[in-house]
């Protein structure tokens, strides 16, 4: 038999009891059902973007080579011109002046020559009869030898004359565009002048700089037997859209420069619409492949005091946060550089209501959303 004060205590013993028991099944049941995921080592391609700076395969200046009158513009400004083509005329007279001097010059020159010609037989003739001294034959064909260079110097001056009346025409180097035109018709045009400038817009160089260490990169994986491809560039034209065409790497400078300590890249983009113009810029997108690089979903993330965290799932599917250092960001993603590893897991969403030591249910990610999510990194 109980006491009363025995059964009172006996009826407390049982409701602490089953309260402990329900407080330990709402606990349970209060874990909270999240997504997680295993890391795993995936190939990635990291873009890194370059400000780029354009340039025409050819692009030279048209200068005036002799000084005269404008008398002609046969072009207009941002027109095509074939290799050849007639682009300006300046007035040809003075120089036209100066062949008909060079002309009769030539004319005189051979006359003289002539004439010393007839000498030098008529000396040879006296000379053989014994009339005259030998001395006179040597006299003779010193004559004879000095119309001869006179006539080559008559015949030198008229050809610099014709060359200075054919600058006046000034043509087109090669295939390009016109650029800006400065002088106007009836211009007096010095020697030098600058008339204009043409671009070859058929293919484009895009130059851009990279550091040390990206050079020093491009350079092993150029020379790995299994990278055959050339390297392959995309642009980004002013405005952010996408060139349509891709570029190539061709080359490098041979020097880094001093106070940046990069290095200039050339890559040639095709340029069949002439869209792209001489001095325009860009962003160069370059692809580099990582393999076995570990990636984390930005959504898993949070960040403390600039330091990146994940909560981490360990074997009783307790949660435990932890830092990492990512390598780069990849769209949505980063690559891990140190602090996680493949086989870690980690919860992919849900993370705000987290604390450390909480345990939670773990449901995997379909396998479908997972290899679209890692595949957007590719």
């Amino acid at each position: 038999m109980y006491t009363r004060a025995g059964l009172l205590s006996l009826l407390i013993g049982i409701t602490l009891s089953a309260c402990s028991v329900h407080s330990e099944q709402k606990s349970e049941t209060a874990a909270p059902t999240l997504p997680v995921i295993q890391l795993t080592e995936q190939d990635a391609t990291l873009d890194h973007f370059y400000t780029g700076e354009l340039e025409a395969v050819q692009n030279v200046e048209v200068r005036a080579r002799v000084a005269g009158y404008l008398d002609k513009i046969l072009i207009d400004e941002g027109q095509p011109v074939r290799k050849g083509q007639l682009l300006f005329q300046l007035n040809p007279t003075e120089y036209q002046v100066e062949v008909d001097r060079g002309q009769a010059s030539l004319e005189s020159a051979m006359a003289d020559e002539q004439s010393a010609a007839v000498e030098l037989e008529r000396v040879k003739l006296l000379v053989g009869k014994n009339v005259i001294s030998p001395s006179e034959l040597k006299l003779a064909k010193a004559k004879m030898e000095m119309a001869r260079s006179a006539i080559n110097a008559a015949k030198a001056a008229l050809t610099k004359a014709r060359f200075h009346v054919s600058l006046t025409s000034i043509r087109a180097p090669f295939d390009g565009v016109i650029n800006r035109i400065p002088f106007k018709r009836g211009s007096l045009i010095e020697e030098g002048a600058l008339l204009t400038s043409i671009s070859d817009l058929r293919e484009m160089y895009a130059y851009f700089h990279v550091s040390e260490k990206e050079y020093l990169a491009f350079i092993k994986k150029r020379r790995d037997p299994d990278k055959t491809t050339v390297r392959e560039v995309d642009l980004l034209l002013a405005d952010d859209t996408p060139y349509p065409f891709k570029g190539k790497i061709e080359t490098t400078e041979t020097e880094f420069e001093g106070n940046s300590g990069t290095i200039a890249f050339r890559a040639s983009f095709p340029n069949p619409n002439r869209l792209l113009r001489h001095g325009a810029t860009g962003k160069i997108r370059l692809a580099t492949e990582v393999d076995d690089a570990v990636l984390v979903p930005q959504k898993a993330v949070f960040e403390v005091q600039d330091k990146n965290f994940v909560y981490v799932v360990d074997a009783k599917n307790r949660v435990r946060t932890r830092s990492f250092v990512p390598r780069s960001r990849v769209d949505h993603m980063y690559i891990v550089q140190t602090g996680l590893k493949a086989g870690d897991r980690i919860v992919y969403e849900g993370i705000q209501s987290l604390k450390d030591g909480m345990t939670i249910i773990p449901k995997a990610l379909p396998a479908k959303r997972l290899q679209a999510l890692y595949a957007s990194a590719h």
